[in-house]
């Protein structure tokens, strides 16, 4: 069963810095992409940061400069690094990944979630 599992949440002061982890486990055999994507109530689901398997990254405007997204391929993790929090960063954050994996002893693709991790940046 291939999971998203996501860590690092939590609660910070404005200006300080939180690392939030991504960890792919399962019967998978590429990660095509990954990206971090976070929501607050009310609102639509954001893209925050996204990197390929070659390592091409892409950031919103709002996080640029501050937010950096990394890939451990070795231990299928992807990393957010987030620093000068701002209260406006407060969200849950979601791991998505494009995933190629075994599925009855077939090749398969297809998105996944994690279950999201909560960022409360306090003013």
């Amino acid at each position: 069963q291939v999971q998203l599992v996501e860590s690092g949440g939590g609660l910070v002061q404005a200006g300080g810095s939180l690392r939030l982890s991504c960890e792919v486990s399962g019967s998978i055999f590429s990660i095509t992409a990954v990206g971090w994507y976070r929501q607050t109530p009310g609102k639509q689901r954001e893209l925050v940061a996204a990197i390929t398997r070659v390592g091409s990254t892409n950031y919103a405007d709002s996080v640029k400069g501050r937010f950096t997204i990394s890939r451990d391929s070795g231990k299928n993790t992807t990393y957010l690094q987030m620093n000068s929090l701002k209260p406006e960063d407060s969200a849950v954050y979601y791991c998505t990944a494009e995933l190629g994996f075994y599925y009855s002893n077939r090749r398969r693709i297809d998105n996944f979630w994690g279950q999201g991790t909560q960022v409360t940046v306090s003013s």
